[in-house]
């Protein structure tokens, strides 16, 4: 990929830029921020790690909504973070005042773009993103379900003591308290986890995975997440750039899939080099199908 752009260069844009450009997943990345001399200054910061990291990817800072003009793939993470005591949905109101501004410039300026939110509420924002645009609901999606199933195997893998490595989850719904993790889905090395956990403590591995974020917001006080979902984001962009068609839960536009319409919410979704290619139906049982119908109900009543 040519060109990438991260709106928002806070601790979640600083830590995926170090990812995307060790990784060299463009020839160019640029950083855009409100504030000229600070985001000209982690793009240098950024860029002066090349030698160690041995990477030639160009970074580069501004606060000229131009500089996206002809980006490939455009990442949003400007915004309010959360502060403890708030929930995603608190965000709204402030932060699709911000998205708006960003989407008439990545129309002007970036119009053949694929765009990636990221900050929250993210599927509220997703959805006002593709609708703002205009742009065919594959090149518009946003990061959820990556982030929630990292959290929900490092948990397993703590309980358990298996090697992380061997162990997948899969985590759809919207992103925050109703999320639905697929217990039934998740598997060390093949093999489901009920075979390793009882029942009460899988609950009580989901419930952790649904508070995740929360904790790490409550523990650290002064900052919401920003490794994890950095680390989440690069996944995503990799499996983009690499046209890698790797089958990844992600914020997508539903358009009839699991039963839904017209809305943002996390499903398993195809990532190309076009985007969210395909959304993946998986069979749900009845419990799976009313836990996600009632996640989708949040999520619709806060895009109304």
């Amino acid at each position: 990929m040519k060109k990438i752009t991260i709106v928002g260069p806070g601790r979640v844009g600083e830590s995926t830029a170090q990812i995307i450009a060790k990784s060299e997943l463009c020839r160019e990345l640029v950083l855009l921020g409100r504030h000229e001399g600070k985001t000209k200054g982690i793009a240098l910061d950024i860029q002066e790690t090349a030698p160690v990291f041995g990477f030639d990817t160009r970074v580069v800072g501004d606060a000229d909504p131009a500089a996206m003009t002809d980006s490939d793939l455009v990442i949003f993470t400007a915004g309010l973070p959360r502060k403890p005591g708030m929930s995603r949905n608190d965000l709204v109101d402030s932060n699709i005042t911000v998205l708006s501004s960003v989407v008439d410039d990545i129309k002007r300026y970036a119009p053949d773009a694929m765009l990636l939110i990221v900050t929250n509420p993210v599927d509220i924002l997703t959805y006002h993103a593709w609708r703002g645009t205009g742009f065919p609901r594959q090149r518009v999606f946003g990061l959820s379900g990556v982030l929630d199933a990292a959290r929900m195997a490092s948990f397993i893998a703590l309980e358990t003591g298996y090697s992380v490595k061997d162990i997948t989850t899969l985590v759809i719904g919207g992103h925050g308290d109703a999320m639905v993790p697929l217990a039934r889905y998740a598997c060390i090395n093949g093999i489901p986890i009920d075979q390793f956990l009882d029942a009460a403590t899988i609950e009580r591995l989901i419930e952790h995975t649904r508070k995740g974020g929360a904790e790490i917001l409550a523990l650290k006080e002064t900052s919401s997440a920003y490794d994890s979902p950095a680390a989440s984001i690069a996944i995503m962009v990799d499996a983009v750039v690499r046209n890698r068609r790797r089958i990844l839960p992600c914020v997508a536009i539903l358009d009839g899939e699991y039963g839904e319409k017209d809305i943002a919410m996390g499903v398993p979704v195809v990532l190309t080099s076009q985007g969210a290619e395909h959304v993946v139906e998986l069979p749900l049982t009845e419990n799976e199908i009313a836990a996600l119908f009632s996640s989708a109900q949040q999520v619709r009543a806060h895009i109304k």
